[in-house]
């Protein structure tokens, strides 16, 4: 008998799975929404409608959400991607903007003629590679000298924020309007014209292309490699990877170095594709949703997508809701409780593993009590699947008709 046939005890098995929980989170983020606006006096279920009108009604808005979507992807995945090996990053916004400003620079300094087909592929290893280098100063300075990455990745942030104040009037400030940088041409960003004719003239780029790749990527490297395994181990326990043999400083700088690449192209994606222009004095709030997305996907590159998407559903729909008089406000209060129940996933579990445990108990015994009445002696732990679900079956039969009598 394989391994796969083998029934499952209640105490192995019947736990909780990641989208369960995350389901949960959702859903009664959303019922805190409802009671929040009925609070105000107003509609809940006019309300929601709103959001999806917003986010969804036509191609345009369509396109518009998932170009939304598309920073919180890889935000999200360069969150989940430290988060594995043991570490926070925190530092997203800033390696967004060191991401940002170079493939902006870029944009404004290669040559126009430059063929398209070398264009992005250059400014794209180009903003991962600064990411990176972002990251991996964290890294470093974690390794090396045991400094907290949290503390490390936020004073990064605001050396990445006064970079961007002092590089915008120095290399493409917009005469016009001196606190923003002029608006990159269109040959020069990630929209296509294929994508832009497709989707109603929206913001969508070949950034969500980007995205959907690095799901793939990030999804094989951790479940398919041996950096993905090291990264997991020390994550984990660092101590018994060393122990194992290892070269946990080294799996730490990588670790933030991709974590870092990832945000870098998140920031590209923003400032080169969703927009066209950068502004001085601002940190980008992308970078701190994405820890929101990450912790509801369950770190997991595909729960990680469908989060961003969501997310990206709210923020582009809440626009809609000062139509029927509900604070814009609302939107963000829903995501907030959203991600104050993902912190709480340990109740959320333990409340369906007993649920689970008592469903299963019941089935067992119910099997029990259909072998005992066939007279049979088989050793329980040896029935499939299959014949677990037939003898619960039968067993439930049972328990009805003498019930019924």
């Amino acid at each position: 008998m394989t391994k796969g046939n083998a029934v499952p005890r209640p105490l192995e098995a019947r736990k909780a799975s990641p989208l369960i929980v995350s389901l949960s989170a959702v859903f009664l983020g959303i019922a805190a929404g409802c009671i929040f606006i009925l609070c105000i006096g107003k509609n809940p279920f006019t309300g929601f409608e709103r959001i999806l009108f917003g986010a969804l009604s036509n191609t345009r808005r369509i396109g518009n959400t998932l170009g939304m979507s598309t920073q919180l992807i890889l935000i999200g995945l360069s969150v989940a991607f430290a988060f594995r090996t043991g570490l926070f990053n925190i530092g997203a916004s800033g390696q967004m903007l060191i991401g940002g400003i170079t493939g902006s620079i870029l944009a404004f300094y290669l040559p126009m003629a430059m063929p398209r087909i070398l264009y992005i592929p250059l400014v794209t290893l180009s903003a991962m590679a600064a990411g990176a280098l972002w990251g991996l100063i964290s890294g470093f300075l974690k390794a090396k000298f045991n400094v907290h990455e949290v503390v490390s990745t936020i004073m990064l942030n605001w050396i990445a924020y006064w970079m961007v104040y002092d590089f915008i009037p120095r290399f493409i400030v917009d005469p016009t309007i001196s606190v923003k940088s002029k608006p990159i041409e269109a040959v020069h960003t990630l929209r296509a014209d294929w994508l832009t004719s497709l989707t109603g003239f929206s913001t969508l780029n070949y950034g969500f292309l980007f995205a959907i790749a690095m799901c793939f990527i990030i999804s094989f490297i951790l479940r398919k490699t041996t950096l993905g395994f090291n990264l997991k181990a020390v994550g984990a326990n660092r101590f018994c990877a060393e122990y194992a043999g290892i070269k946990v400083e080294r799996s730490i700088m990588v670790s933030m170095a991709i974590a870092g690449a990832l945000a870098g192209l998140a920031g590209l994606t923003y400032y080169c594709g969703y927009s066209n222009i950068m502004e001085m004095g601002k940190m980008p709030n992308e970078g701190f949703d994405g820890i929101a997305v990450a912790l509801l996907g369950n770190c997991s590159p595909a729960g990680i997508f469908f989060s961003a998407i969501f997310f990206g559903i709210l923020k582009m729909g809440r626009g809609s809701l000062a139509a029927t008089g509900i604070p814009t406000e609302i939107a963000d209060t829903i995501i907030a409780t959203i991600i104050y129940f993902t912190a709480t996933n340990v109740i959320l579990a333990s409340f369906w593993n007993r649920i689970f445990r008592s469903s299963f108990a019941g089935k067992e015994e119910c099997a029990r009590a259909a072998i005992a009445a066939e007279g049979k002696d088989i050793p329980f732990e040896s029935l499939t699947k299959a014949e677990f679900r037939e003898y619960a079956k039968k067993g439930r039969a049972l328990q009805k008709g003498k019930e019924a009598e």
